[in-house]
């Protein structure tokens, strides 16, 4: 008899809670997302649970909402990734520490060695979240007065990643020999030096770090647009993406996994994760109170900001008591974002205000009730093909990722949907995937 397939956990870390009242409730820790020992506790905790990762989102920039609004957001700030998951390796043994890394704004040299570096120094617990940086206000921080168009962005980032995992095989896994006898430190033929030449990038290589312990850190990407799912079919190992229902999970899924099968890749070679916001309590209307506590605390200055950033116009404009007007020019921002609010809106017949309120708190995909009717949904989704498991979003913290970890992990567990304990020692292990071949040399 085939083993019973199990979930997969991520921890959406960045900010510590998505939702805009977070720090506000009572009992939260208001500095969450800039407190290291806070940091610590919540990341040891998760790790206690075997969740598979710890999942680092990452802004190159202030957001870009009013003033009036940024000044309420708890998520204006935050530790620089590396920085953080290098610290947070030697608290920890086995969880997977991921990291955003853009393929915009940074170069490809810089991204390989980071992640090298992170994947050795945690033992093989690293991974790379492809992103192409929506926020065109991240541009003006890099000398740019325009920020790159989408579809070039998407076609900078396959290059950037053919680059990065041909950085990654610069070395032989055996090429350091470390003769102290004869005076040889490496062997010259286990040496490759890339030169590579393409339209957007000219890197020449050799990278100045030996192969990652995984081979490559294990390749995640977010994206949701056209562009976005073919890019995951091609590099993508997880994918982090926001699905609405288990319905739109399902198309989701069969269309991503069906684009990597036509590419002669395994299905199970990819790990799918939609983002899920979980509220848990004892009763269900506990939990439902608990979502209707944080809802009240978010501001309406913040909810129409977030309305805005997600359609890429100014939301504030509108008349708050009608619905989203029909006409809304598109822009350069995120595709996907922009769709799923004028999605939301038209599906629920909800006004410009009531749109910007549940976007201001969490508009997504979110389960809310007691551990067995969290665990019961869960498991339908991965019974019906909708995930591999789940980024599991905590409405706030310590509370809501204690009680995740208290209630919800058992429960799970008892039902043999999730692990009681790690499969190995890399994050490759526990999402059993490959380690990849090195492209240039057969060890």
């Amino acid at each position: 008899m085939a083993a019973r397939r199990q979930l997969h956990l991520g921890a959406f870390m960045r900010p510590a809670s998505i939702h805009t009242g977070a720090w506000r409730y009572p009992g939260a820790w208001p500095d969450m997302n800039f407190n290291f020992a806070h940091i610590k506790r919540s990341i040891q905790t998760l790790e206690r649970a075997k969740f598979d990762a710890f999942f680092m989102a990452d802004h190159m920039a202030v957001l870009n909402m009013p003033i009036d609004a940024l000044k309420r957001s708890h998520t204006a700030t935050s530790f620089e990734p590396f920085t953080l998951l290098s610290a947070l390796s030697q608290v920890t043994e086995r969880i997977g520490l991921v990291a955003t890394g853009s393929t915009t704004f940074d170069a490809p040299y810089h991204i390989a060695r980071r992640f090298a570096s992170l994947d050795h120094i945690s033992g093989g617990r690293a991974g790379w979240n492809i992103v192409t940086t929506s926020n065109p206000d991240a541009a003006l921080n890099f000398g740019l007065e325009e920020h790159m168009e989408h579809g070039e962005r998407y076609r900078r980032a396959r290059e950037f990643y053919d680059v990065v995992t041909g950085l990654w095989d610069s070395w032989a896994d055996d090429a350091f020999v470390r003769d102290v006898e004869n005076g040889i430190f490496f062997d010259p033929a286990k040496m490759h030096v890339l030169n590579h030449k393409g339209e957007y990038l000219s890197v020449r290589g050799p990278l100045n770090i030996g192969r990652p312990i995984q081979g490559w850190p294990v390749i995640v990407q977010a994206g949701a647009s056209e562009s976005g799912r073919q890019l995951a079919a091609e590099t993508a190992e997880a994918v982090f993406t926001a699905q609405s229902d288990l319905a739109a999970g399902r198309r989701f899924y069969a269309d991503v996994k069906g684009r990597m099968e036509k590419l002669g890749r395994a299905r199970e070679h990819m790990k799918i994760l939609p983002a899920c916001f979980v509220v848990v309590g004892e009763t269900a209307a506990e939990a439902r109170a608990k979502r209707q506590r944080l809802d009240g605390l978010v501001n309406y200055a913040n909810a129409i900001a977030s309305l805005s950033i997600a359609l890429g116009h100014d939301a504030s404009k509108f008349d708050p008591d009608k619905p989203l007007p029909e006409d809304i020019p598109e822009s350069n921002a995120s595709k996907s974002g922009r769709e799923r609010a004028i999605a939301l809106a038209r599906r629920e017949n909800l006004t410009v205000r009531e749109l910007a309120q549940r976007l201001g708190g969490f508009s997504g995909l979110a389960m809310v009730g007691t551990a067995k009717m969290v665990a019961d949904e869960m498991e339908e989704w991965l019974e019906s093909d909708g995930s591999d498991g789940f980024t599991v979003m905590f409405p706030y913290l310590p509370g809501g990722l204690e009680d995740f970890c208290s209630s919800v992990v058992p429960e799970l567990q008892r039902r043999g949907l999730f692990r009681t304990d790690y499969e190995g020692t890399t994050l490759r292990e526990n999402l059993g995937l490959p380690r990849p071949r090195n492209r240039f040399f057969q060890n």
